[in-house]
């Protein structure tokens, strides 16, 4: 009975890791498709009927055609070829089979593990909750696309930057129950306290962050200033001065969005470094190791974050620049799970 136990435990360790793996490179995939403007290639959601590719020359054509109904066709991809459709076609097939698999590799062998009643039930729901949140995820994903399809070139900024959200929730989550099953605890992470609100306060601030990065990819607008450190000639975008009381709080121009996606990120590294001096000054010794890793991602995400824009986005740099925001929200979810009692 022991020796099924232990292999229980152990096969769920394993599924947590892979499922990890998994929504990373849909992560990784999606901002991919994001990039290089596939995500509209395919304008039914086919839930069922999707799951192969086109399998002969009708079968593309027809696909074709209608992509060539919706708006990004007709107003910036009119001498598209079909060659060129395949491409973005794949891209989106791809991000789309992805996403059934994770639902079927997570649902499948968590009805098992719930059944075998050898994993902690804590554990159990905790998972229930995130493999309704993947569903969730799917249909935002399509209702985000849907948004591109009528009055616009692109999917809505909105409703990309919740379908990240989202992911970046999943991806955490199983991080956190992967983390406690391998240390045998249970940390709850909504504890409030003096002690863990400075390390909330930057899991906030990141996710913030993600938020205006979602907006920037969505409006395409680090293609506006492709300079750094200032905009143009000036700190503010030049081409706001004259209208600094009106607009400064508008989420639809692209110029501000750039300029408030770059302020969170000085806030963030400042913030940052005002942690790294709390935990000194404290000896808070267990959190040196998980500040030296934050502080790794965060210097490279900055790096990467300027390359990208002064490389006249680069979709390899931008691509780094996303996979590294990834590893960044983790790394600061590390350090809060050793701070956490």
């Amino acid at each position: 009975m022991y020796a099924y136990e232990k292999k229980i435990n152990r096969l769920f360790n394993y599924w947590l890791f892979i499922s990890f793996i998994l929504v990373f490179l849909i992560i990784i995939i999606g901002g991919l498709t994001r990039l290089t403007d596939s995500g509209l290639s395919i304008t039914e959601w086919e839930l069922f009927s999707g799951l192969l590719p086109p399998l002969n020359q009708n079968s593309w054509i027809f696909y074709f055609e209608e992509y060539k109904k919706i708006p990004q066709f007709k107003l910036l991809n009119n001498d598209m070829t079909l060659q060129e459709f395949k491409i973005i076609f794949y891209w989106e097939y791809l991000h789309r089979i992805l996403a059934r698999l994770i639902g079927l590799f997570f649902l499948i062998p968590l009805i098992f593990f719930y059944i075998s009643k050898k994993i902690n039930r804590t554990y159990l729901n905790n998972c229930w909750i995130i493999f309704f949140l993947i569903i969730f995820q799917g249909c935002i994903g399509w209702y985000m696309v849907k948004s591109g399809l009528v009055n616009d070139v692109t999917v809505s900024h909105y409703r990309l930057s919740i379908h990240l959200s989202i992911a970046f929730v999943i991806i955490s989550s199983i991080f956190w129950i992967f983390k406690n099953f391998n240390s045998r605890k249970i940390k709850i992470f909504f504890i409030f306290s003096f002690d863990n609100l400075p390390f909330q306060l930057l899991i906030l601030l990141l996710f913030i962050q993600i938020i205006f990065g979602a907006f920037v990819s969505g409006l395409d607008a680090g293609k506006i200033y492709q300079t750094w450190p200032l905009m143009g000639d000036s700190f503010y975008p030049d081409d706001q001065l004259e209208n600094y009381s009106k607009i400064f709080f508008n989420f639809n121009d692209r110029s501000m969005v750039q300029f408030y996606h770059r302020i969170l990120a000085y806030i963030v590294v400042i913030y940052s470094l005002f942690l790294a001096i709390y935990i000194y000054n404290n000896k808070l010794l267990n959190l040196y190791k998980p500040l030296k890793i934050l502080i790794l991602f965060l210097l490279l995400q900055v790096i990467l974050g300027i390359f990208t824009l002064i490389s006249g986005l680069n979709i390899y740099l931008a691509s780094m620049h996303q996979i590294t925001s990834v590893l960044l929200v983790l790394s600061a979810l590390n350090m809060y799970y050793y701070r956490v009692k």
